[in-house]
């Protein structure tokens, strides 16, 4: 991994973002960029500035920014980027531009401003984007090392893109990966090709010399049984897709990983299935 991207507004949650950010940058080497947005409608109503000052006021955040983390950064350095128009596409375009490996982005904000990064704007950058996003919902306890990721896999094809990127994750920060099959149907086939997709991730895993545990659930609902399952291991990432072929009966669909952005209390790794992921390492 070479550059993360961080979505910043300044806010704790995406300072909270940040300071994940700069835990896997410091293990990886990489460099940080973050991206300030400019939205002239919505902005003056953080910092109360005038639009004259307003950039002044954000540049010098920025700078009390990278003064508190570079000390964590190793041999990463942090730089800053501020961009005009709508957040979700400035993001994407940005992520493109600048090559970065991850963007990472907080989902919860608060001071009547909560829409900057939650709801649209997040769920609009992760199903867009074909880079690997980390989304962080407000008050999450950032100081947990990772640890443990949660992999849930399900009957379709796209479910094993994820794997090569997580793996490259788990390495950095010497994590386990809990490989996690999940059975939403009682038909056979359906079952059978989880577990052989189940197989495949294991016989990787074990290739790379990764440390796993394999387990299964039965799940009516997607969002609850995954967040439960993280839940009960002490989980600190949740690995999925962002959206999914819809011609089987057990897979992951749009609205799941709307769900899980949206809901869990953990850091969820979501990456688009349209795209070959790239590994962390070039």
């Amino acid at each position: 991994m070479k550059k993360i991207l961080v979505a910043i507004d300044f806010l704790d949650c995406s300072v909270n973002a940040l300071a994940h950010a700069v835990s896997i940058a410091s293990k990886a080497g990489a460099d940080i960029e973050m991206i300030w947005v400019n939205m002239p409608d919505n902005s003056k109503d953080i910092f109360k500035n005038d639009p004259e000052t307003l950039l002044i006021e954000v540049e010098k955040r920025f700078k009390e920014l990278i003064e508190d983390f570079s000390p964590e950064m190793g041999n990463g350095k942090m730089t800053y980027k501020i961009r005009d128009g709508k957040v979700y596409t400035e993001i994407i375009i940005e992520a493109e531009e600048s090559n970065a490996d991850l963007i990472i982005v907080g989902t919860h904000g608060s001071s009547g401003f909560e829409e900057f990064w939650i709801g649209s704007n997040a769920n609009k950058i992760v199903s867009s984007s074909t880079k690997p996003i980390i989304t962080i919902r407000g008050g999450i306890d950032i100081q947990k090392p990772l640890s443990r990721i949660v992999l849930p896999l399900d009957s379709t094809v796209e479910t094993r893109q994820k794997l090569p990127f997580t793996t490259e994750l788990a390495k950095l920060c010497g994590a386990e990966i809990y490989v996690l099959s999940v059975y939403t149907t009682k038909i056979s086939e359906v079952r059978y090709r989880v577990d052989t997709y189940t197989d495949q991730v294991i016989e990787y895993l074990e290739e790379e010399e990764v440390k796993f545990t394999r387990d299964a659930i039965e799940a009516d609902n997607l969002t609850k049984s995954t967040i439960g399952y993280a839940e009960r291991i002490g989980a600190n990432l949740i690995s999925i897709m962002t959206e999914q072929e819809r011609t089987t009966a057990n897979l992951w669909l749009g609205p799941f990983a709307q769900q899980m952005v949206n809901h869990s209390p953990f850091p969820v790794l979501s990456m688009h299935p349209k795209e070959l992921i790239r590994s962390l390492t070039r």
